[in-house]
């Protein structure tokens, strides 16, 4: 059955990732690089301290970089637990796929933290500033979906590998809020 699973995974992964064309590269590889969205953080940084105030968003940053850890170190147990190799290191595909940003990558791509990372930060900031901007949770959802679209694309990651790794951001993402909320009512709503 898991065998079935991931030669069903394969040929998903074939077709995403032969829609590309060398015309859209360019904006794939902005998408998915991590650099590209240091002023997205700092926005983030920004607005929590604006509607927040300084303590809150000291609790939230601490909370999301919690997060982030978790839900990167869990990715990297499993991908060294299943160790399933990534498109790139995927022998009996070599020359069936667009290899387009696979260099300097570990072996195993099985799941992918960029994926875990993005939606973990896309829920837990759309939810924290629901009641500020309630269109912003769809906004971040569509960016980290492309950002996990993008590791297709680029062919580092099987769209397997994303969508559990989604999963893996979503469940840190309930967490993470649930941890924030507990320690914002115990510690900083005393009246």
């Amino acid at each position: 059955m898991i065998q079935d699973f991931f030669d069903w995974d394969v040929q998903i992964f074939l077709y995403f990732n032969n829609l590309g064309t060398e015309k859209w590269d360019w904006f794939w590889l902005l998408i998915t690089d991590k650099k590209t969205w240091i002023p997205l953080y700092v926005i983030f940084l920004i607005l929590l301290y604006t509607k927040l105030g300084w303590k809150k968003t000291l609790l939230a940053g601490i909370c999301i970089a919690l997060m982030i850890t978790c839900a990167d170190q869990f990715t990297n147990i499993l991908k060294n637990s299943f160790q399933r190799f990534r498109p790139c290191y995927t022998e009996s595909i070599q020359g069936l796929f667009r290899p387009i940003d696979c260099e300097g990558r570990g072996k195993y791509g099985f799941t992918s933290a960029h994926a875990s990372n993005h939606i973990a930060i896309a829920l837990f900031m759309g939810v924290l500033l629901r009641r500020q901007y309630k269109w912003l949770i769809y906004v971040l959802v569509i960016w980290a979906l492309m950002i996990a679209y993008s590791r297709v694309y680029v062919g580092v990651h099987f769209t397997g590998d994303v969508f559990f790794g989604t999963l893996i951001g979503i469940f840190f993402a309930y967490v993470f809020l649930k941890l924030y909320y507990f320690l914002e009512k115990k510690y900083l709503n005393k009246v």
